[in-house]
């Protein structure tokens, strides 16, 4: 038996006894995993956190060392649990998952999709921190997906676009599917299609929207780069126009900050867009419609964010990395969508090399997943912060508490997570 077949058979026995770990909870919830000595094998402690919630963490023999994965798994068909969209109040903010769910009133979450978290290439242009991929809460549409190029995290699997999202529907039901951007901009002499909703980066020669749930960061960053390059100079043929009750109201050659006022909206040219919006004029009538359609369902989403798929009908996808390990993030799905597994890997030093992608995808599948979705994660040693971050509240406790360990001993602030709710 060759090396890597023992290291396979090594986790897929561990990973097979996950199963067992439900009827093997304590009386009382545990705190976050002990950082010293390893749990061994596929031992385990956790228990129910709430109706319909329960936490657990173990440990699993992978191919660069030892992970340890800590799991909360929700049962949708309990009718007192549920999960929805932890962020900010705007799409281009940050904050730390543990001081989301507290105030939400959640009683677990993890983070959810990559964002735009640096401009080194663009000098002088804020990161605005916004995510990359759509997302939706109670029902409502907050930003569409930006162009592939233009994405942050790991290469996504082929055939992969920055429009999957990860969510729930108003049957209750988890899925996963594309969520696309159907809008257009209508003057009285012309109709434009809509390039992009309150997105970071809008495609080359496009008209994007900005709404009150942008917020106050600038809106430069969303001209800048290409379709396929995300470090390519900002664009300098640029115009935005401000909109209120139906008229424009401002102009501008470049885009600007600060808050926008409810019911108005701010379009963003570039290129051809750019030159599309400075023949409109202060009075002019202009009407914005947007809306995300899912590839898949008619059913709506609920709560829906971005990330990538690893596992399909119970199986990898083709091309998943087998190479890199990394301290992770992801989300499961079993049980026709009423169950919904969050996975986020430990960054304690013994268990900071992680796991693959592909070893995601066959833990969660050994978890009893049929679908499975990458969310952002990290815990390089050089960090000073972490994204992967679970965090669970104690019954009768007023806060949640990390229970991951987080790289660097502390959270990093990220744009939005899934939050795990449960009412009595």
């Amino acid at each position: 038996m060759t090396r890597q077949k023992q290291r396979g058979g090594r986790f897929r026995t561990a990973c097979a006894l996950i199963t067992t770990l439900g009827t093997l909870a304590g009386a009382a919830l545990v705190g976050a995993a002990p950082a010293g000595g390893a749990v061994g094998g596929a031992d385990q402690a956790g228990s129910s956190i709430a109706p319909g919630v329960e936490y657990r963490y173990f440990d699993i023999p992978a191919s660069h060392g030892t992970a340890r994965a800590h799991v909360l798994d929700v049962d949708l068909r309990d009718p007192r649990a549920s999960v929805g969209l932890l962020y900010p109040g705007k799409v281009a903010a940050r904050a730390p998952v543990s001081a989301l769910a507290d105030g939400a009133g959640a009683v677990g979450g993890i983070n959810g999709d990559f964002f735009n978290i640096t401009e080194t290439q663009h000098p002088g242009v804020p990161a605005t921190g916004a995510p990359v991929g759509p997302s939706v809460t109670n029902g409502h549409a907050l930003k569409g997906a930006v162009p592939n190029g233009q994405r942050f995290g790991p290469a996504m699997p082929p055939g992969v676009t920055t429009e999957a999202v990860l969510g729930v529907g108003y049957d209750r039901r988890a899925r996963l599917d594309n969520l696309s951007l159907d809008g257009r901009i209508r003057t009285r002499d012309t109709r434009l299609p809509l390039g992009g909703l309150n997105q970071y980066a809008l495609p080359v020669g496009s008209v994007g929207a900005f709404t009150s749930d942008w917020g106050d960061v600038s809106r430069v960053r969303a001209t800048c780069g290409t379709d396929t390059n995300r470090g390519a100079p900002c664009s300098a043929d640029t115009h935005e126009v401000t909109i209120r009750d139906g008229r424009v109201v401002a102009s501008a050659d470049t885009p600007g900050s600060g808050p926008i006022a409810r019911g108005s909206t701010v379009l963003v040219g570039r290129e051809a867009g750019a030159q599309e919006l400075r023949k409109l004029s202060t009075g002019d009538r202009v009407q914005v419609r947007h809306r995300l359609v899912a590839a898949d369902s008619h059913i709506p989403f609920r709560f829906a964010l971005g990330g990538y798929p690893v596992l399909r009908n119970g199986e990898p996808l083709p091309g998943l990395d087998a190479t890199t390990s990394a301290v992770r993030t992801a989300a499961g799905i079993s049980d026709d969508g009423r169950r919904l597994l969050l996975l986020s890997l430990d960054g304690s030093p013994q268990f900071r090399t992680g796991l693959t992608v592909a070893e995601v995808a066959d833990t969660l599948r050994e978890l009893g997943a049929q679908e499975g979705f990458g969310l952002d994660g990290g815990g390089s040693s050089t960090l000073v912060s972490a994204t992967s971050t679970l965090v669970a509240r104690a019954p009768g406790a007023d806060a949640v508490t990390v229970r991951n360990n987080p790289s660097g001993g502390a959270e990093r602030p990220v744009p939005n997570g899934i939050g795990v709710f449960s009412r009595d």
